[in-house]
């Protein structure tokens, strides 16, 4: 673990604890509970010693059932890897213009999706919040869209200055091409930043609309998360049995 949250894992290029971010009351979260990054599925056996040296234990895979079947990499016994399908694509209705306007990839369509599917991003909190001592990584495929959407309200109930949490998401965006490159394809960021451009804004004021826009107070009333866990979020503490 480096000094600026970065996890050194071999297979992983957008590793990172989220503890160490500041908050608005002037603290910092907690190291060493919450984790984010792309997919561990080209994790070497060196990679995964490095993600149990930094205690992480628990493995939230929020990638649909077809991305998860095409995985070829073996995770150790050690870790319990527990999958909970964000994107829920069977809602056709839902990502039919996302898809036709090619703004899925961009965080042009995040404010949607929570407002449209929470349910989505609250039971990938309740299993964080509910996960066994020890760290818990969350990761999608690269580690940008879903991950970005529940690390942008894991952080706003942690009261995560908003500037920190939009710099969160882009280091993501900074590491983004050479993720692609490393395994034989093309960067999108280029793309991604001329559709943004085509609505008027950036990739990175995109995503700090979203952050600014976000009622975490509303957020969570609806959630149906109970005290306990929203203790747990907050505190990125185990929970109390």
């Amino acid at each position: 673990m480096h000094d600026d949250r970065t996890l050194v894992a071999d297979g992983l290029l957008n590793a990172r604890d989220l503890g160490g971010l500041r908050t608005r009351d002037g603290g910092t979260t907690p190291r060493g509970r919450f984790f984010r990054s792309e997919s561990v599925d080209r994790l070497t056996d060196d990679g995964w010693d490095a993600l149990r040296t930094a205690g992480i234990r628990t493995v939230v895979d929020l990638r649909t059932p077809s991305e998860r079947a095409r995985d070829t990499g073996t995770r150790p016994a050690w870790v319990t890897t527990v999958p909970v399908d964000h994107d829920d694509l069977d809602d056709q209705a839902f990502w039919v213009d996302f898809w036709d306007n090619g703004l899925v990839g961009t965080p042009l369509y995040y404010r949607d999706h929570l407002a449209r599917k929470p349910e989505r991003t609250v039971e990938v909190l309740r299993t964080l919040a509910g996960a066994e001592p020890g760290g818990v990584l969350f990761h999608c495929a690269g580690g940008r869209d879903r991950t970005g959407i529940v690390a942008l309200v894991l952080l706003s109930i942690a009261d995560v200055d908003p500037d920190e949490v939009v710099a969160d998401y882009l280091r993501t965006v900074a590491v983004s091409d050479a993720m692609y490159a490393a395994i034989g394809v093309e960067g999108q960021e280029a793309r991604i930043e001329e559709l943004c451009a085509e609505h008027g804004t950036t990739v990175a004021d995109a995503f700090r609309a979203v952050v600014a826009g976000f009622d975490v107070d509303g957020f969570v009333a609806r959630s149906g998360l109970t005290p306990a866990e929203l203790e747990a979020l907050r505190t990125f503490r185990t929970p109390l049995t």
